[in-house]
């Protein structure tokens, strides 16, 4: 058969199979616009309302008391960073070997399936009931050296929704590096636990860090639990066995309050704390291009 039996080869608009592809093709970048908006918005609303008052003094002074102008959230910066680095310090490790232990010592045992079931259900939990098991747990018991809220009390709340991300981006990342390396390092002698340190861990260690990045910065904003664990403190830290500042428990506390002076705190609050979240997660963007690079 020749080609004028069988039609022009030319793209032709008025097919029907043209005309339902750009149908989908619209709906599918209109639902891609639409799922892209609120992060625009955001990122929009929050810079035009607290963008403008970002300052050296807003950033290194303390808030000032209700109803007065001027202070700053220097206190809930550093309190943010430390509760961050006591919820890593508890949760990387526990995240970590948990993951290597399901990917490498127990893939497909029975105990390996009810820890992958309780890490999707764990992920899953109102990140309120973890403020509220640590505060039964810890805060209300008075369990840590005779003190109730504190940054350590934080830490372990934020630890507990950090952990989840850590052991399944950990079993997943493990499971992406080739049997075969485990093979080779085996083969000319090396232990299981000298294969893991230098073989698969290097290997995974892209997916392994986006992982954490990831989870710490999904831990850095959240406030329910910190209400529970480290309530509030207007003045600088004074160690972890004390109620300390936080920026998220900052911005809930002020954005109810009457006075325009702490609302706007809170929207450079707001403000601050969306740059430290979305610094994460290009963090975290570059850290996943270097297993592909």
């Amino acid at each position: 058969m020749t080609l004028s039996q069988h039609g022009s080869l030319r793209y032709r608009n008025g097919l029907s199979r043209n005309i339902w592809n750009r149908v989908f093709t619209s709906i599918a970048a209109l639902f891609t616009g639409l799922a892209v908006l609120p992060l625009v918005l955001v990122l929009a609303y929050v810079l035009i309302k607290g963008g403008s008052l970002i300052n050296w003094q807003l950033l290194t002074e303390l808030p000032p008391p209700p109803g007065l102008d001027g202070g700053g959230i220097g206190n809930a910066i550093v309190g943010t960073l430390l509760i961050t680095v006591l919820a890593s310090a508890i949760a990387i490790p526990i995240g970590v070997g948990g993951g290597i232990y399901l990917a490498e010592y127990s893939r497909s045992g029975g105990f390996a399936q009810f820890v992958r079931f309780g890490t999707n259900v764990l992920s899953g939990v109102p990140s309120i009931i973890c403020g509220v098991f640590i505060y039964g747990l810890i805060v209300s018991t008075r369990a840590i050296a005779g003190h109730s809220y504190s940054a350590i009390a934080g830490g372990m709340a934020l630890a507990v929704l950090m952990i989840p991300t850590g052991i399944k981006t950990t079993d997943e990342g493990l499971k992406l590096v080739p049997q075969e390396l485990r093979w080779g390092a085996m083969g000319v002698g090396a232990s299981k636990v000298v294969t893991i340190t230098r073989v698969t861990l290097p290997a995974a260690f892209a997916p392994i860090a986006t992982g954490v990045v990831l989870g710490i910065a999904r831990a850095a904003g959240e406030t329910a639990p910190l209400i529970f664990t480290a309530l509030f403190s207007p003045f600088w830290a004074e160690g972890v066995l004390n109620p300390i500042a936080s920026m998220s428990v900052l911005i809930y506390n002020y954005a109810i309050m009457p006075y325009e002076a702490q609302i706007s705190l809170a929207w450079a609050a707001s403000f601050v704390l969306v740059m430290m979240i979305l610094l994460a997660n290009l963090l975290a963007r570059w850290i996943g291009r270097l297993s592909r690079a």
